[in-house]
């Protein structure tokens, strides 16, 4: 007898018929795994991406209070609150937006560097669920970061850090952290060395950071300063994200929300475009 199975009967060792696709609609359990090793890759060395960034944040915080004062009052939205009040949610928001760029940026690049590209690139994973697990991935760490920043700033002597509006805080924090995360999914794609993602760091993400009204109100500035900071996302970031400990801003919530949403939105449709090319990442 012919050991052979019937024609159009599938072998018993072979669980699905060639050609016939076994993940249909989401692959979770490769989403699940890929997000899961880049959240693993920054904990491994938590020393330098979450405790470091927090120990910095927090020095930016005792050394500004103490030059201007930690009772000086900063004028926000027609509302006098204490700089150390003002200058806290401000710096918590700069450490996440600068570790989602770092965490983001980091991933494809070091792949290309050291050839291992084709790990990101040849799981049976679609390019959506790709860039949903660097960009989850970084969003973490920007999310560990401010925990860990707010913890040590709730304990700090003269700062107020308790949320007025969570859903704010919440909603801000993952507006910009998201922004971050695909520029840097972004700066990785076109990035060929790291010295081209520090130039962006450097020459993009740090000064558009340091001028979106961290340290200052914008009200204090003169109409062309201010001008620049109203076409800064940052700042929209930052102002929404101060709302929420503060319960005023320098600019509408509603305005604010709509443009990072709109920057987000076309940020991830070009990571993806460029993603699903292979642009710069396949030979």
């Amino acid at each position: 007898m012919s050991s052979h199975p019937p024609i159009g009967q599938i072998p018993s060792g072979i669980r699905n018929a060639p050609g016939v696709p076994v993940i249909r609609n989401v692959n979770w359990g490769g989403l699940r795994t890929l997000y899961v090793k880049e959240v693993r890759r920054f904990f491994k060395v938590q020393l330098q991406t979450i405790w470091a960034p927090a120990i910095t944040t927090l020095m930016f915080l005792v050394i500004f209070t103490v030059a201007n004062g930690a009772r000086s009052p900063v004028k926000v939205g027609g509302v006098d609150v204490s700089f150390a009040d003002f200058i806290a949610p401000g710096l918590i928001v700069m450490g996440m937006l600068n570790n989602a760029f770092a965490n983001a940026s980091f991933s494809l690049l070091v792949g290309k560097i050291q050839g291992t590209i084709v790990d990101y690139l040849q799981p049976p994973l679609s390019t959506a669920e790709l860039l949903a697990a660097l960009t989850g991935g970084a969003v973490t760490r920007a999310f560990c970061v401010g925990a860990t920043v707010w913890l040590a700033m709730s304990l700090w002597p003269g700062v107020h850090v308790t949320p007025r509006h969570l859903w704010a805080v919440l909603w801000f924090g993952l507006l910009g952290s998201v922004f971050l995360s695909l520029a840097g999914v972004l700066t990785s794609i076109w990035a060929e060395k790291f010295d081209h993602a520090a130039a962006v760091t450097n020459f993009v993400i740090a000064p558009l950071t340091l001028l979106s009204g961290t340290f200052y109100s914008v009200d204090h500035l003169a109409p062309a300063f201010r001008a620049f900071s109203h076409v800064n996302p940052f700042f929209y970031v930052i102002s929404g994200f101060r709302y929420g400990f503060l319960g005023t801003a320098d600019s509408p919530i509603l305005t604010g929300s709509i443009v990072i949403l709109g920057i987000d939105v076309v940020l991830g449709l070009l990571c993806y475009t460029l993603l699903r090319r292979g642009w710069k990442l396949k030979s």
